[in-house]
Formats: structure tokens, C-alpha cells, sequence
């Protein structure tokens, strides 16, 4: 066997030989899941803002033209129950006024008129004040000097409104539905490559779905409309259903992999169905009070 001496060392030729292979190899190992990271950052980060972008409490935007005066507009879509939702408007104009159509969503009322305050140079609306999951549906116009009449959205913008939730609740989910989605999508990257870490990056999506969606999502749920679950088989809330969906699949993609080793495609579509699930706007098919059936 050829031998070479390093630093006073003797070593087989082969097994220098194969120090390079190894290294290169690890080195390539690297920098393919630093990639992935990024490629699983980027999934979350833009699925995240879809979802928020398009969510039922995402607030309307805009801006008209009333008279000579330009206002933005944002219109709330979601308020605490502890006051009125207030509204406020810039308009610097004096001559300009306003006014706010409203009712009760999902009730027999008659639509009722309450004029736009003005302090300064904002023009403010009130939305009163619901119970928890009480929603409202109100449609503001600006009115010029002249008499023109300008309304802000083409259809009646609906605001729900909710209980408030402790930030010592609010923030741990939101930060643990956050990692699981990423660190999810990172598992289903890992399986697609086949990679040796897909299990324990498995069953830590699992544990921070189980911790923020099902311990501390129903608590949330608890504190901003009073019941615990209105998910199937109690509800129809989306929320609570695309949780118990993801938690689900990964639930059967570990088992799959523990008990025959054959996880790798569950895995895969463990991360592709949380993916899908968590695109679906947050709130949708939310509670609601249901005013008609109230005395």
C-alpha cells in the first residue's frame, strides 16, 4: 500500500483520496439548505401577506375627489368591543361634511343615517358599539360644498367586532403559527430533497401547531368572541378547521414514517396542504351574531 507522509504522519493514498469527496460533498450539503431556508422564508413571508391582504379585517383603502380635495380613506373592518368604532377622515376643507349609512348585519333593521363630527380637520364616524362577533355594515359619503355627494365605496363595508385579547396570548400564537408554517415548509423542502433532518423538522411543525393553533388559538377564540371552538363539528369557522386540517396531515405523515418508514410523500403533502389551508384568508366564515334570531 502507497503511503504518504503528512507532517510526519503516515496515510493511506486512498483514504487522502477521499477526504476531498467528503468535504466537497458536505460543503455542497451546506449551502443546498441554506437555500432552502431562504426558499422556505420567502414561501411563508409572501403566503403570510396574502393572507393578510385578503382577509375580512383587512382594512378598505382608497381615495376620492371631492370637490377640489383629495381624501385617503381607510375603513376599519375589525374594532374591540370596549367603545364605538371611530373613523376619522381627513378632510381639511370646513365646507366639506358627511354622513354614514348603517345597520346592523344580519338583521331586520332599517338602514339609519348619523352624520360625520367634525374636530379640526378630520371629519369622524362613529360605528356603535356590538357585542362580541356583532357585525355592522356602514357606507360613508362626503358631501361638497356645492351639494355633490361623494361615497367612498361602492357597496357597504361590514366591521365585526371582537373582545380583547391579552397580548400575552395574542403574540406567542402569532409567532408560533408563524415558525410552524415556516419550519413546515422547510420539512417539506427537506423531504422533496430527500434530505436526513425532514423528521425532526416534522415534529416541530407538529408541536408548534399543537401549542399556537390548538392550545392557544381556542383561547384567543375564548377571549375575542366567548366560546372556545366553532370549528366542525360545532361550527363552520375556517380558522379553526384549516388548523385541525394541517395538525392533522402531519399527525399522519410522522406516523407513516415511525411505523413503516414510508413518510416521505406525507410529509410532502403535510407541508403542501398547510401551505394551502393558511392561504385561505384569516376570519373567513368567522363567528357572528345572527341579529334576526335575537329577541
Amino acid at each position: 500500500m502507497t503511503v504518504l507522509a503528512l507532517r510526519g504522519v503516515s496515510l493511506p493514498r486512498a483514504f487522502l483520496g477521499q477526504q476531498p469527496t467528503k468535504i466537497f460533498m458536505h460543503q455542497l450539503s451546506r449551502k443546498l439548505s441554506v437555500w432552502l431556508w431562504i426558499l422556505a422564508t420567502v414561501i411563508t413571508l409572501v403566503t403570510a401577506v396574502y393572507q393578510r391582504l385578503t382577509g375580512p379585517t383587512h382594512p378598505e383603502r382608497g381615495r376620492v375627489l371631492v370637490g377640489d380635495t383629495s381624501v385617503r380613506f381607510r375603513l376599519l373592518r375589525t374594532a374591540d368591543d370596549t367603545g364605538n368604532a371611530l373613523i376619522p377622515l381627513s378632510v381639511s376643507d370646513p365646507a366639506i361634511t358627511g354622513e354614514m349609512l348603517w345597520k346592523r348585519y344580519k338583521s331586520n333593521d332599517e338602514w339609519m343615517t348619523a352624520p360625520l363630527n367634525r374636530v379640526g380637520d378630520k371629519l369622524i364616524a362613529s360605528i356603535p358599539r356590538q357585542p362580541p362577533a356583532g357585525k355592522v355594515m356602514y357606507q360613508i359619503s362626503l358631501i361638497a360644498r356645492d351639494g355633490q355627494k361623494v361615497t367612498l365605496t361602492q357597496e357597504p363595508v361590514v366591521i365585526r367586532f371582537k373582545g380583547a385579547v391579552p397580548f400575552y396570548v395574542l403574540h406567542p400564537h402569532i409567532l408560533l403559527m408563524f415558525f410552524s408554517m415556516l419550519i413546515g415548509t422547510r420539512a417539506g423542502l427537506e423531504a422533496l430533497f430527500n434530505g436526513n433532518h425532514t423528521r425532526r423538522l416534522a415534529i416541530e411543525t407538529a408541536a408548534m401547531l399543537f401549542v399556537g393553533g390548538l392550545i392557544l388559538g381556542p383561547v384567543i377564540q375564548k377571549f375575542a368572541f366567548g366560546e372556545f371552538w366553532t370549528g366542525w363539528p360545532f361550527g363552520h369557522d375556517l380558522t379553526d378547521n384549516k388548523t385541525a386540517v394541517a395538525m392533522l396531515f402531519w399527525l399522519i405523515a410522522l406516523w407513516r414514517d415511525i411505523k413503516c418508514g414510508k413518510g416521505r410523500g406525507w410529509y410532502i403533502a403535510a407541508a403542501a396542504i398547510q401551505l394551502i389551508v393558511y392561504s385561505i384568508p384569516h376570519s373567513v366564515l368567522g363567528s357572528e351574531l345572527d341579529y334576526t334570531k335575537q329577541g
